[in-house]
């Protein structure tokens, strides 16, 4: 079985050229940014930064496909790198510094392309965190200044600390109330937002975490991380891994009791 530590010396690579292309222009008053078909705002930092990572796909792993928020899927193959240059660009454009680069490796397998590396780098807060299939998940400045990431040992809901990034969507797809219900059994709400819960949750100062739409780029390197750090991440449809257009994660002690609220089992 392949260890992937090269692939992580690599995305830490990539992390580092994106950090250092988003933070030169977080601020910036001249930035421009556009609304895409979906209405979401997508900002000239967000292109320049996966051109920039593409670009060093293109030169270090040739054969690998690339599939990122901004340009697509290119090339084919079994091995297959998914990025999104900026989660959080409403944060980015506003001057928010909670955002954060994404970086995946997949590898095809049963059901599907599989994450085997995730790096999140979220630089405006001065934070990385990585995990790789079978090695464990991590946070620190580099690869030699680092501490491994371990979830909570929480086991009831009275005592959880649950994150999440807004009503709405709960709202449009018909779950409000069990998410109202499940806000009010627990310890403490509080709606961090985008990539942040998830590293939360593996690190341990949160318990539980839920997006009801989300896209492959958005949970594919927080799925790694956080079932490595010792939780659990799987759709609201309970499926594991982040194929579900939805993401529910926690310290794995709460899951079942996470997704009966989020589907009105309760």
């Amino acid at each position: 079985m392949p260890d992937y530590l090269d692939d992580l010396r690599l995305a830490h690579v990539l992390a580092d050229a994106a950090d250092a292309a988003t933070m030169d222009r977080f601020k910036a008053l001249d930035l421009k940014v556009e609304t895409k078909p979906d209405m979401t705002p997508v900002s000239e930092a967000d292109k320049a930064a996966e051109e920039l990572i593409r670009g060093h796909l293109a030169r270090a792993r040739p054969r690998d496909s690339v599939q990122g928020e901004e340009f697509g899927v290119a090339g084919a193959g079994p091995r297959r790198w998914v990025i999104d240059p900026i989660d959080g660009t409403k944060n980015y454009v506003r001057g928010v510094p909670v955002w954060a680069t994404l970086i995946a490796l997949m590898e095809a397998g049963e059901g599907g392309y599989q994450p085997v590396v995730g790096l999140v780098s979220a630089p405006a807060l001065g934070r990385r965190w990585w995990g790789v299939l079978d090695h464990g998940a991590f946070t620190g400045r580099s690869l030699t200044s680092a501490s491994r990431l371990h979830v909570s040992q929480v086991s009831t809901l009275k005592d959880a600390s649950f994150a999440y990034s807004s009503l709405g969507g709960w709202e449009e797809q018909g779950r409000l109330d069990g998410f109202l219900d499940l806000t009010r059994e627990v310890w403490r709400t509080r709606a961090y937002g985008d990539f942040w819960p998830y590293m939360m949750v593996a690190e341990g100062s949160v318990d539980i975490c839920a997006e009801p739409e989300l896209a492959l780029w958005d949970m594919a390197a927080a799925s790694v991380i956080v079932t490595e750090a010792g939780g659990t991440f799987t759709g609201l449809d309970g499926r594991s891994g982040p194929h579900s257009g939805n993401a529910a994660a926690s310290n794995g002690r709460l899951h079942d009791e996470l997704l009966g609220y989020l589907n009105q089992r309760y």
